[in-house]
């Protein structure tokens, strides 16, 4: 396969912007794990109302999830979520700080990842966008479970190349990009013996379309899909944020999946319950979820969706 000749004009502006990259890393890594944390939350606390669209999508979409909530509260949820994700944008590259063996994470349930690593079967972990989460990733591989990551690569391949190396300073060396080449990965190590880990509550058009705070959303099958076909736990996790750059990694009880026999149906249902799973962290934490993306259809954006049955 001849592979394609970056143009040198957008080679030099990703270099540039791999440059600002590392500009940003060193600043962060002199700061220190609980000023950078800080710093970063005043500073996206500041500037995301500022975003335009992107603090209006933020707002709509906890209007959609909380809506008999007043504006008053939503508001609150709308500026918190802000100073959360600055604080995580800014804690990530620093995460070999952010660790169990560290003492900045409390690991809730951590008996049953070291019975993970030591059972040789593999599972496969879910969870979500909770408070910064790249301390779920970091918690597993901490606790000596093998595990592959699925990650999105971004378009500048020197700054994935960076990405990529400082998430070897935590512990986390195996990534399988997401996509059909991706879903090959994920295979191959389950048949390995090694177990996966998915992220599970952002939008995926051709996905199962489940119940989420009371709207249709498409939702990758994926995580469902794998355990099923494995005969593996479908293992969630969820992260909280305790107090600054603190957290807590908590490791729930496995989601039960049917096995009817009616593949589409099981994987149907084990999606709504992941979906389930996800909303109720949400509700419990709503300011440390990441409300900036478009979850939902458009048709529930303007109001002219099929609502889910009861």
């Amino acid at each position: 396969m001849t592979k394609i000749k970056t143009p040198l004009g957008q080679d030099l502006a990703w270099r540039l912007e791999a440059v600002g990259f590392d500009l940003f890393t060193g600043l962060v890594r002199l700061l220190g794990v609980d000023a950078a944390s800080a710093f970063g939350g005043w500073l996206i606390r500041t500037l995301g109302p500022l975003s335009g669209a992107t603090h209006r999508l933020a707002r709509r979409n906890i209007e959609l999830a909380f809506p008999d909530n007043d504006s008053a509260w939503r508001e609150q949820v709308l500026a918190d979520q802000w100073e959360n994700l600055g604080r995580t944008f800014f804690e990530i590259p620093v995460m070999e700080r952010v660790l169990p063996s560290t003492g900045r994470v409390e690991l809730v349930n951590g008996e049953r990842l070291h019975q993970i690593a030591a059972g040789g079967r593999p599972v496969v972990f879910v969870s979500g966008h909770f408070s910064n989460w790249e301390v779920m990733p970091a918690a597993i591989v901490d606790s000596g479970v093998i595990c592959q990551m699925t990650y999105r690569a971004t378009n500048n391949p020197y700054v994935d190349d960076r990405i990529k190396k400082s998430r070897f300073r935590y512990g986390v060396r195996l990534f399988a990009p997401k996509g059909g080449d991706g879903s090959r990965e994920l295979l191959k190590a389950m048949n390995r013996g090694e177990s996966v880990a998915l992220m599970n509550d952002q939008k995926f058009n051709s996905g199962v379309a489940a119940p989420f705070f009371g709207h249709l959303a498409h939702t990758a099958p994926a995580p469902t899909r794998l355990a099923l076909r494995f005969g593996a736990v479908l293992q969630p996790m969820s992260v909280q944020r305790i107090k600054g750059a603190r957290f807590r990694a908590v490791v729930h009880e496995p989601i039960e999946l049917p096995h009817t026999g009616n593949r589409s149906e099981d994987i149907a249902a084990g999606v709504r319950a992941v979906n389930a799973f996800v909303e109720a962290r949400i509700r419990e934490r709503p300011s440390e979820w990441f409300w900036v993306h478009k979850r939902w259809a458009n048709a529930v954006y303007d109001g002219t969706e099929d609502l889910p049955q009861a």
